[in-house]
């Protein structure tokens, strides 16, 4: 029987290290920039978002309530982000929504004069897995566009709201211009499909978990957690070498309470001196002390 899944993955056999420079290990910093791309039917969508710090839909009418809660991200939240980040020398990946391109450029400008790197997060904080080809195929064109524009930079990297569909990967790569994305969770090793790279992300590794439920409650939860997957991932023999994925938006991480847990991943580790961040994957620095 050939299963369609691939449940095997590299079985021992992982590829030998890549990383610039001999680094170790590869950490993949994801900001997700999502304020403003959210569902909300001020902005004319059906219907609005239900899922923040709150779980609360109102339906039928305006949410302000919402809208004010994504706001804090670009008015307050990003601030602390890009300070900590550039503390420590640290270059990011802000995965971006195309309509947050569109509403906000002055901050996508901001995030490539400082050196990081925009991808695509979608046009709008939703997820494609019920779109249908042509539909999808249009949202990545617009996405791409509005990113470009932005930027003055073609965006190289793709990540859906959690589900993708069946097509998004064969859609990024027909539009073009897509090096990689992260539409996978199912392994610690970047991999090859063809000249795209799948870059898996990860939910566990991700402020997401200070949402209700999520099981982060104090700013060292999530330093703890993420610096124990680093620890965990750091080969202290031979290769394998993989990549330890953080996730955050600044509505969460850049908060008082919530960034002090940020600042604590740097220097991730003192161990560790030969350790790469993406994009550029240069050697990490040594961090604030």
């Amino acid at each position: 029987m050939t299963d369609r899944r691939d449940f095997r993955g590299w079985s021992g056999a992982e590829p030998a290290p890549c990383w610039p420079d001999g680094a170790r290990l590869a950490v993949s910093f994801v900001v997700n920039v999502e304020e403003g791309a959210e569902l909300s039917i001020g902005d004319g969508d059906t219907r609005n978002e239900s899922t923040y710090e709150i779980r609360e839909e109102v339906e039928h009418v305006p949410d302000p309530c919402m809208e004010s809660h994504f706001a804090y991200g670009p008015r307050q939240g990003y601030a602390r982000i890009v300070r900590a980040l550039e503390a420590s020398g640290a270059r990011a990946t802000f995965s971006t929504c195309g309509r947050v391109a569109e509403r906000a450029p002055w901050l996508l400008q901001d995030i490539v004069a400082r050196g990081h790197e925009v991808s695509c997060h979608g046009w709008r904080w939703e997820r494609h897995a019920h779109m249908d080809q042509q539909s999808e195929a249009e949202v990545i064109a617009r996405t791409h566009a509005a990113l470009t524009r932005a930027c003055g930079v073609a965006p190289v990297g793709w990540h859906t709201r959690s589900a993708a569909s069946v097509n998004t990967r064969a859609l990024l790569k027909a539009h073009g211009g897509f090096r990689y994305d992260s539409d996978a969770y199912d392994d610690d090793i970047p991999r090859m499909e063809g000249d795209h790279v799948i870059l898996p992300y990860a939910f566990d590794t991700n402020d997401m978990r200070f949402s209700p439920g999520g099981g982060f409650v104090q700013a060292r939860d999530f330093s703890d957690y993420v610096i124990g997957a680093f620890d965990r991932l750091w080969p202290k023999g031979p290769p394998p070498r993989g990549c330890c994925r953080w996730g955050c938006i600044c509505g969460s991480s850049g908060g008082p309470a919530a960034s002090p847990g940020w600042r604590r991943c740097w220097p991730i580790s003192p161990r560790a001196p030969a350790s790469g961040s993406r994009p550029g994957a240069r050697s990490r620095p040594a961090g604030p002390k």
